[in-house]
């Protein structure tokens, strides 16, 4: 058994071995800085010193609320070493319900923000009378009477340790492995928010657990593009990559997160990232800009790159049973790589990328296809906050495309059926883990985690099998609360339907699957509204996009695309036709935060849009609202 460290030993042990190396990349007044190793760790003792003479006890919480930067990885630093537990909140999060109900749940003392989130916490800070103390990130004209710039914190930690040496050093030296780390709550897409209570051991082992499947060398650089508020980008991003010796940079804020997507190119084009961490809007979102970047050029490069695309697909298969028989299509490889894709690379991402590592929802087939075949695998993986989160992953020395990949060792895994019992290889069920990446429960809610966690078993609520070919690769295809339910009582799962209607049309944006035992499935769509404008005026000409003639056109294309996966259709048997939608809903916005329609991880929450569109899924289950033409869909677009 490995040794049962604590993140602080951890990062000992790393910024000693690793001292003089880069870890952190921050551009500040617009030029890149360097900070190493040691510079890393002497930062985060000054923070930590700095917190104990504000009166931060040991076990204290401190909610952090930044975007991602050097000061968000320092100032948890700090906490931990300070024996404080942090309590990362998404800065997607209003200042209303959920930012209080977070802060006064956790019991936060202090609160550690950035100058562009400080205005959310000002204005209900009335409401949360247990925080004593603010720590700013940056300097302001004018604090509040409660509030401390980091400087100033940094330097009451050299006062600190100058006096008080051997305390500190006591402190950080008490922490145990079974102690917290973080509060980590559950975004709520199918309930209201959980307080995840994860250990320093949970992370030290999750981080040992997810070397087995995947290594990084240590000259690499990671942008993190993902909020450092999530588990994943703090094992998969950070902590795997201080493990190594390796270095992360941060895409510059800017004065709102618009702005951060919008400096997210610019920011790829001066890092040259080797790795980034990707969920699948983001993937989604590249292989966009990539393509219209295509349609710029001239019909000779797309043509080449349509044909390569095409012979790569064709040859590398799902990766693990590549070539056979095609080998004759490999030159063919390296010579459109030479000519189209090596430049694609350069120009999309620096041209140094060699992979992402996927998290999140689960990501369509075809676009693992995609962006294999251009050169930039995502090794898909699969986990959850419960779980610190690593699972599984796929990886250069063993990629199943379609899979979740190789699942983490030490750790056990089974599948279960609905009355408990493990079931064999290859039969769907609950997958549920054992190791020590499982939760130490959820706070303050006993009743929940007896449910979840059983003798030690994380039950994940996920739906999966085991791959009969290689017991070692785990197959996750829904969530177990996500199952639709046919008026005969089939269940099946609607995730991977919804992903392929997105991937597989440019006219898709998004799409959620309804039925509650009703007489058929439904399907909400969000619309490409500029890519059916455009298709309106290539096709019919003659017609004004804006008119009801041509948004009945628009509405008969949305139709063709539904019905690619039915019989006849170009994706005919990909799933069962029983399952597919036989009416749909057209939406007229956006799946987004700011109608509480997704959260702060990209992922829809389901019960919200049902909410939002109950008058429209009532109407689709009559004859008028059967027919994607109607006076509904119409307003919609």
């Amino acid at each position: 058994m490995n040794e049962r460290i604590t993140i602080i030993q951890f990062v000992e042990r790393c910024c000693a071995k690793h001292a003089s190396n880069t870890f952190l990349r921050e551009k500040v007044n617009g030029e890149w800085t360097e900070t190493t190793f040691a510079q890393t760790r002497e930062q985060a003792h000054r923070v930590a010193a700095g917190l104990m003479s504000l009166g931060l006890g040991k076990g204290d919480k401190v909610a952090l609320l930044s975007e991602g930067r050097n000061a968000w990885v320092i100032g948890e630093l700090g906490i931990l070493y300070a024996g404080g537990v942090n309590v990362p909140l998404s800065i997607n999060l209003a200042e209303g319900t959920d930012l209080i109900f977070r802060i006064r749940h956790s019991d936060a003392k202090m609160v550690m923000v950035s100058k562009s989130q400080l205005p959310k916490i000002r204005r209900i800070i009335d409401e949360l009378p247990a925080v004593e103390k603010l720590v700013v990130f940056d300097e302001l004209e004018d604090f509040a009477a409660n509030e401390i710039s980091l400087r100033e914190v940094l330097e009451l930690g050299d006062a600190f340790l100058a006096a008080r040496r051997d305390e500190f050093v006591a402190r950080y030296e008490s922490i145990g492995p079974d102690d917290y780390a973080n509060i980590s709550y559950t975004s709520g897409t199918t309930a209201d928010p959980k307080g995840i209570l994860l250990t320093h051991r949970n992370y030290t082992a999750n981080v040992e657990q997810a070397t087995s499947v995947i290594t990084v060398p240590s000259d690499y650089v990671m942008l993190i593009i993902l909020p450092l508020d999530h588990c994943f980008a703090h094992v998969a991003g950070f902590y795997i990559m201080m493990h190594v010796g390796a270095s992360i940079a941060t895409v510059p804020f800017g004065k709102s997160p618009m702005e951060m997507l919008r400096n997210v190119p610019g920011t790829i084009k001066e890092v040259r990232p080797h790795i980034m961490l990707s969920v699948p809007a983001i993937s989604k979102n590249f292989k966009k800009g990539i393509e219209a970047g295509i349609r710029k050029k001239s019909p000779f490069v797309q043509k080449l790159y349509n044909m390569g695309l095409s012979n790569a697909i064709k040859y590398n298969k799902e990766v693990y049973n590549r070539g056979g028989w095609q080998f004759w299509r490999k030159p063919l490889m390296a010579l459109f790589d030479k000519l189209v894709f090596s430049a694609v690379r350069q120009s999309a991402f620096g041209g140094r990328m060699k992979f992402f590592v996927g998290g999140g929802a689960l990501l369509d087939i075809d676009l693992q296809r995609y962006y294999y075949a251009i050169g930039v695998p995502i090794y898909q993986g699969y986990g959850l906050s419960e779980a610190t989160p690593i699972i599984c992953a796929n990886s250069p020395v063993r990629y199943v495309m379609g899979s979740s990949g190789r699942l983490v060792q030490p750790m056990e895994c089974k599948i279960c059926d609905s009355e408990g019992r493990e079931v064999a290889p290859g039969e769907l069920g609950e997958i549920v883990v054992k190791g020590e990446n499982v939760m130490a429960g959820y706070w303050k809610n006993p009743e929940t985690t007896a449910k979840t966690v059983i003798d030690g078993w994380l039950h994940t609520g996920d739906m999966g099998y085991i791959w009969p070919e290689d017991k070692s690769i785990l197959y996750v295809v829904g969530r177990f609360k996500a199952l639709l339910i046919s008026a005969d009582g089939e269940k099946y799962s609607p995730e991977l339907m919804e992903e392929s209607y997105v991937e597989s049309s440019r006219f898709i944006d998004g799409a959620i699957l309804h039925n509650s035992q009703d007489p058929y499935t439904i399907l909400l769509m969000v619309p490409n509204k500029d890519a059916l404008k455009d298709y309106v005026k290539t096709a019919f000409p003659s017609l004004d996009p804006a008119s009801e003639e041509a948004k009945v056109k628009m509405l008969e294309k949305l139709q063709e695309e539904v019905n690619i996966f039915r019989r006849g259709g170009s994706h005919a048997g990909q799933f069962p036709d029983r399952w597919l939608p036989a009416a749909v809903c057209v939406l007229p916005e956006a799946f987004s935060l700011a109608n509480g329609q997704m959260n702060s991880t990209s992922k829809v929450v389901r019960r919200n849009v049902e909410k939002a569109y109950e008058d429209k899924m009532a109407y689709a289950y009559t004859p008028e609202g059967k027919n994607i033409v109607n006076p509904m869909n119409l307003s919609a677009l």
